[in-house]
């Protein structure tokens, strides 16, 4: 075996790196085919230019937001990005993980039911600890979901990070995910009403192959699971909503870093400094997503952004047409029952069927 894996990289280096691009840039035609694949179907400069004003807008309301929240804890500085490095020092560790999740968890759930955002399955989300292994291979909450094909019965499962105590490395560790205050907005994309709930739907409404599978698009997953953490945040306490705008001021950067980062218009460098800085990542984060910007999966991570921006624009239209009519809770279980659409697809079907068939108030 070592023999083999010996000669297999001389062949590579002798046939292949020579041939090979010196730049991670995609052809522009290929970039706007990669994102055309995750469900954004605008140009890269549009998308860049909508995310760009999201990110301003967004900066304004958390540094609005953190005003009060310095206030209360006493905080030497208001700058949203001081009071976001103070709330990421209170992280959970060790055997405090799971309950805290789990009755955040139980919080969500009672607030989904009280103001009738979406259907909840009887059934209970399944929550683990992930394992030493699964952490150290994906440091944030994420949902493991169930298979589609011959399903029999099993769920997805809401997994989160192992994090031990003990000595850290500040250039090495991932603080993003494992404090107090992100469990909220965690929890809404991962679990419930987030992707949890969108694969239940697929798999217990039974939703054709056709719909949860064939027509699978990023744009339509990230976007329903950004949007949940929007319509949970009026009820989050106000260090719950400074962290999920904070999540979702890391969305609306995808939005114009990935596809500035393939024209040429920032680097690598550039861009991972801006991401510690404005956006308050960790270095290991921040070096995360500048890879995955640049050769590990370029264009999907704007579809996060992108399939979100559309859902709030579908749903705001969808309000303005129906006016009273309009029930939050009938929307949302009809844009789940539509499986894994494209935007154009799902927003065909809500103005074509959903509006017509709703009854008067």
């Amino acid at each position: 075996m070592h023999r083999q894996g010996a000669a297999y990289d001389a062949a590579l280096r002798k046939d292949v790196l020579p041939k090979a691009r010196t730049d991670f840039a995609l052809p522009p035609p290929l970039y706007a085919y990669m994102l055309e694949l995750h469900g954004v179907d605008i140009p890269p400069a549009e998308l860049a230019r909508l995310a760009h004003a999201a990110f301003d807008d967004l900066k304004a309301q958390m540094q609005k937001l953190s005003l009060p929240i310095a206030k209360a804890r006493n905080l030497p500085s208001a700058d949203y990005r001081d009071v976001i490095r103070a709330l990421k020092k209170e992280q959970l560790v060790g055997e405090a993980i799971l309950p805290h999740y789990k009755e955040r968890l139980a919080q969500i759930e009672e607030i989904i039911r009280k103001e009738r955002l979406v259907t909840l399955p009887e059934r209970p989300a399944r929550v683990r600890l992930g394992t030493a292994a699964e952490s150290a291979e994906m440091p944030a909450p994420r949902m493991r979901p169930p298979r589609l094909l011959d399903n029999q019965g099993e769920a997805g499962e809401f997994v989160l990070p192992l994090s031990l105590p003990g000595p850290s490395d500040q250039l090495r560790r991932i603080d993003d995910f494992t404090h107090a205050a992100a469990s909220w907005t965690l929890t809404a994309h991962e679990a419930r009403p987030g992707h949890e709930l969108q694969f239940a739907a697929l798999v217990e409404r039974g939703v054709s192959l056709a719909r949860a599978v064939f027509a699978e698009n990023s744009a339509n997953m990230e976007g329903w699971a950004l949007y949940s953490e929007a319509i949970l945040l009026p009820f989050m306490p106000p260090e719950g909503q400074l962290v999920s705008l904070q999540h979702r001021l890391v969305r609306a950067a995808r939005g114009f870093l990935d596809p500035e980062l393939q024209a040429g218009k920032i680097t690598p460098a550039a861009a991972r400094a801006f991401l510690e800085k404005e956006v308050v990542l960790s270095p290991p984060l921040a070096q995360s997503e500048v890879e995955r910007y640049t050769f590990r999966a370029p264009g999907q991570a704007t579809s996060y952004f992108y399939g979100f921006t559309r859902l709030m624009e579908l749903r705001r239209e969808t309000e303005s047409m129906m006016g009273p009519r309009f029930d939050a809770q009938r929307f949302h279980d009809f844009v789940l029952a539509q499986g894994i659409l494209p935007p154009k697809l799902l927003r065909g079907a809500v103005i074509e069927r959903f509006v017509p068939a709703q009854p008067s108030p």
